[in-house]
């Protein structure tokens, strides 16, 4: 089971953001993500909103990096860990841009990129952006499909429900011959889709049992990923409930797992999250 890193100070939950956070700047989060680097973390994740309505930011929190900026930044701070959105709202823009903008991040980082893509939620940012919300489902189903024939492609061709498009080039495009997809969601749907037409799923608003049993019977495709998230883990001052927590998600069938860890600076995340690849390490070895 592999170690993701749930980028702190790049999302700032309302009632949950520690105070170093909200006073943290850009060479904090490089600082993580190079330690996070250095210790073989297999990826590291941004999330997307774009414009969250006030009725909205009161459950959600307002602050959210970019992730194509953010983790350009990061990938030049880092030589190895891969990129993955967490996610990306497939609504919010058309496959071809995606395809262009995390292509060019796919080559600039050297074929590190993840895309994490989900349908929304919101309908109040959707209804900003002027972008339809009731068949969300299906246009994302045909944006995956558009995004897999767009990935790496400098002339590329696809015919659709809701996207189309043909005679015409995208340069640069990603190095990867496959990117990554891992499907964000809370339903069966949004495992079916997974299963479907990506390389992952990345659950999130479930409990553990509820992914066990929604997994419980299912055929995966061979390095198909079920990437879980942990809740906040202290591995320095809580080893044993941090060893119970990775064992319960690995019990649920996770094969990559999100981590955040308690900290009071990023002095003191970097020291976390050495004890959590210990801590890991020792569990798994």
């Amino acid at each position: 089971m592999r170690l993701g890193l749930s980028t702190p100070v790049v999302i700032q939950p309302p009632g949950a953001t520690p105070a170093w956070e909200a006073a943290a700047d850009i060479a904090d989060v490089a600082r993580i993500a190079a330690a996070a680097d250095d210790l073989g973390f297999d990826y590291l994740t941004c999330s997307e909103h774009i414009a969250v309505p006030d009725e909205d930011a009161v459950r959600r929190g307002s602050m959210y990096w970019d992730p194509l900026a953010t983790l350009s930044y990061l990938a030049a701070c880092t030589t190895r860990i891969r990129l993955a959105t967490s996610v990306l709202v497939l609504g919010y823009q058309h496959p071809l841009a995606i395809a262009k903008r995390y292509g060019t991040l796919d080559r600039l980082s050297g074929g590190r990129v993840v895309l994490g893509v989900g349908v929304g939620s919101s309908a109040a940012e959707f209804d900003v952006l002027g972008v339809p919300f009731a068949d969300r489902g299906a246009r994302a189903d045909d944006a995956i499909a558009a995004l897999r024939a767009a990935w790496g492609a400098t002339r590329p061709d696809y015919d659709g429900a809701f996207y189309r498009f043909s005679s015409l080039r995208v340069e640069p495009c990603g190095i990867q011959p496959r990117v990554p997809i891992w499907v964000g969601g809370r339903t069966a749907r949004s495992l079916r889709r997974a299963l479907q037409l990506g390389d992952g799923w990345m659950p999130f608003a479930l409990s553990r049992n509820e992914i066990a049993t929604m997994l419980d019977g299912r055929s995966l495709p061979p390095d198909f990923e079920v990437v879980l998230a942990t809740p906040q883990l202290d591995p320095a001052g809580d080893p044993a409930r941090c060893a119970h927590k990775l064992a319960a998600l690995r019990a649920s069938g996770a094969t990559a797992v999100t981590c955040s860890v308690t900290a009071t600076s990023a002095g003191h995340y970097c020291d976390q999250l050495v004890a959590l690849r210990d801590l890991a390490d020792d569990l798994w070895s």
